[in-house]
């Protein structure tokens, strides 16, 4: 089975199950081994389902202010946990390819493995509603036209970026390429490196 395969599965499938609930604060039952790559995978996709659908209710327009500064921190923090997750999957990878020889002339790509993966689960739910918006029954033929337009756009996308994903992987377990990644380092979350934060606990 490609990589790319079992990755499309895992994401189907959390989209799936988020959907049967459609509530950010629904309970994740991931159904994978914990500790495995594919736990993770679905954890992930999990944490971006939620994500996406915080961005649709802060943007309504009558939302509570509080309300929507909650949403905009919760957001954040998601964010965090969507990284923490990504660096913990390119170290799978890591740690996978860690006895592979590197060939000569070997490359480095562009980015790694798990953020290629990252815009893959990201895939999945632009899929998920655009099918949505397709048959939508109170919609106008022309939204309905747009929308199945862009559908099918989405899907030669994924069928793209899953050959990519899967030749890099290939690249990096035959050696022409390699592994290489940086931590993401964010300084917005980080008291200590965010001069507001900072800056304002001098003046309290």
């Amino acid at each position: 089975m490609k990589y790319s395969t079992k990755f499309n599965e895992i994401f189907e499938r959390s989209v799936n199950d988020y959907h049967k609930w459609d509530n950010v604060d629904a309970t994740m039952a991931d159904p994978y081994e914990p500790g495995t790559i594919e736990y993770f995978l679905y954890k992930k996709n999990w944490i971006d389902a939620v994500q996406w659908h915080l961005e649709d209710i802060i943007r309504n327009p009558a939302i509570d202010p509080v309300e929507a500064l909650e949403i905009k921190r919760r957001i954040d923090r998601s964010n965090q946990d969507r990284t923490d997750l990504v660096e913990m999957i390119d170290s799978y990878f890591m740690d996978l390819f860690r006895n592979v020889s590197q060939q000569d002339g070997a490359t480095i790509n562009t980015e790694t493995p798990a953020w290629a993966i990252d815009r893959l689960s990201i895939l999945a739910l632009k899929i998920y509603h655009m099918r949505v918006e397709a048959e939508r029954k109170d919609a106008s033929e022309e939204h309905i036209a747009n929308c199945t337009k862009k559908y099918q756009t989405l899907l030669t996308q994924k069928e793209d970026l899953s050959l990519a994903i899967d030749q890099l992987l290939a690249d990096v377990e035959s050696g022409r390429k390699y592994m290489k990644f940086y931590k993401q380092m964010k300084m917005y979350n980080d008291p200590a490196l965010n001069p507001v934060l900072y800056q304002g606990e001098k003046k309290s």
